[in-house]
């Protein structure tokens, strides 16, 4: 059906290249649709000030609007170090694109309204579960400043979906800056479409990197900037505490925005073997491995590109390896200045990565709560404001010699001591998405009930504020308490 909504959504650019890139995919139409979680923040970015029930038809597939072109896009991708030539979106359609107040125009999809060319048999729905997850994790990790894709809504079906048991429908609807992945590079150049990876690679120029334009090494420094993204993005993670789950080469966005939030989980005590996807049974995408993981897959992405780099293999193979062994000098650049400001450090100085690495043990060795840890730290600058942080570790007296040593190193940093702390709680939230927190609010919204999702997503919409009224979500989990074990939302 379409719709006579006035709503500012423009043919999908990406849409609009040859048909090989992607699929025509009208969304399947739902019975009972409603909105059950909405983002006004987002969409007073992007204009839209109307009551959002009137987008319910439009954000669950049940109407288009003129002029759009839905389509579901191609892509292949490694799943766990297994190579899948042919992926795509098999839940997920880009109905267009979306200019902010700003001017940035970003794609508009939404995930779980119907099949695909590329459903590979399924159904083409999501259940409502990995909705509220998404919405709630993409923009957590928004408001801490870490590039993400965002959630705009989040629709009830009012139909059931079958996975284990009979759950309640939902469709997420994302807006990103672009949906494209390492996969999809990978989609043609498996076809050995070497037509089809330069026509992909020459739109992600024009539309992302424009200042590489005129650069007779375009495609080299495609490259190097896609791969700098991934470095900083995967330094956020780790000082966050974040766990992607599935980095696959499918799930990692050239753009280096967080992407596809599927068994993805923040950390409570720290462990660096730290995992939470139920079928990572061998570790793959622990915590400790998402840099190395993300450096394989610019190894992948760099296969793709190797005619446009050089037209020397040899000479192609050479640079390309060069630049992902360069991959870790960037990552350690950005990862040690985020960790030098959460412990309250600006002045380099011999010794600072061996303080880093010896808390970081230290937290490990004593199960110390990886966000409390941080965000206590600010005020044991005194040793009058200790207690907080101390009793976190399981045996409080054993970080005791490492504070002397911190303490002692803040006195050489040129800046007065309450300056040190403001910078130490902008650095490091008070709040997070904790997982048994989301688990509860899932279970909620499976009975109808949104107010445990609304709650958290305006606590977590200001992650780094004292929160007296919210204390409570600060807390790690209890024993007895839900243990994280996730899966993706298919």
């Amino acid at each position: 059906m379409t719709s006579s909504l006035r709503f500012p959504l423009l043919p999908s650019a990406y849409g609009q290249l040859s048909g090989r890139f992607s699929r025509p995919a009208p969304p399947t139409p739902v019975r009972r649709p409603a909105l059950a979680l909405w983002n006004s923040e987002l969409a007073r970015e992007l204009g839209l000030h109307e009551d959002p029930a009137r987008y319910t038809d439009l954000l669950s597939g049940n109407s288009t609007l003129p002029g759009s072109n839905p389509v579901a896009t191609a892509y292949a991708g490694h799943q766990f170090g297994h190579f899948v030539p042919q992926l795509g979106d098999g839940r997920a359609i880009l109905l267009g694109d979306v200019i902010s107040c700003q001017g940035a125009r970003y794609e508009f999809q939404l995930k779980g309204a119907g099949t695909t060319a590329f459903s590979r048999n399924g159904d083409g729905r999501s259940s409502l579960g990995p909705v509220i997850r998404e919405f709630l994790a993409s923009e957590a990790m928004h408001a801490l400043g870490i590039p993400t894709t965002r959630a705009l809504a989040a629709t009830v079906t009012g139909e059931a979906v079958y996975r284990e048991q009979a759950l309640p429908g939902g469709v997420l609807t994302r807006v990103a800056r672009s949906h494209i992945r390492v996969g999809t590079f990978q989609y043609f150049a498996a076809r050995g479409d070497s037509a089809g990876v330069r026509a992909l690679a020459d739109h992600a120029i024009e539309r992302f990197f424009p200042d590489l334009a005129g650069d007779e090494q375009r495609y080299r420094s495609f490259f190097l900037q896609v791969r700098d993204a991934q470095a900083r993005l995967v330094a956020r993670w780790m000082q966050i505490g974040f766990i992607h789950g599935v980095m696959n080469t499918d799930n990692m966005s050239i753009l280096g925005d967080t992407i596809d939030y599927g068994p993805c989980a923040f950390m409570d005590a720290y462990d660096p073997a730290t995992v939470y996807s139920a079928i990572d049974e061998r570790g793959r995408y622990a915590y400790a491995n998402q840099p190395s993981i993300a450096a394989w897959n610019l190894a992948r992405l760099a296969e793709t590109l190797l005619e446009l780099i050089d037209e020397d293999q040899k000479k192609a193979i050479t640079w390309a390896e060069e630049m992902i062994r360069g991959f870790e000098g960037v990552y350690q650049s950005h990862w040690l200045a985020g960790m030098k400001a959460k412990i309250g450090l600006t002045a380099d100085l011999p010794g600072d990565v061996n303080l880093i690495e010896e808390l970081l043990d230290l937290m490990r060795q004593g199960s110390a709560d990886f966000t409390m840890t941080f965000r206590n730290l600010a005020e044991a600058a005194s040793p009058d404001g200790e207690r907080a942080f101390v009793g976190l570790f399981r045996i409080p007296q054993s970080v005791e010699p490492w504070l002397a040593r911190w303490r002692s190193r803040l006195g050489r940093e040129d800046r007065p001591n309450a300056d040190t702390v403001k910078g130490m709680l902008r650095a490091n939230p008070a709040f997070i998405l904790r997982n048994h927190r989301v688990e509860r609010a899932i279970d909620a919204a499976l009975k109808g009930d949104f107010s445990r999702a609304e709650e958290l997503h305006t606590v977590l919409s200001r992650p780094f504020d004292d929160q007296p009224k919210f204390s409570a979500y600060q807390e790690p989990p209890r024993p007895g308490d839900w243990q994280c074990k996730t899966f993706c939302g298919t």
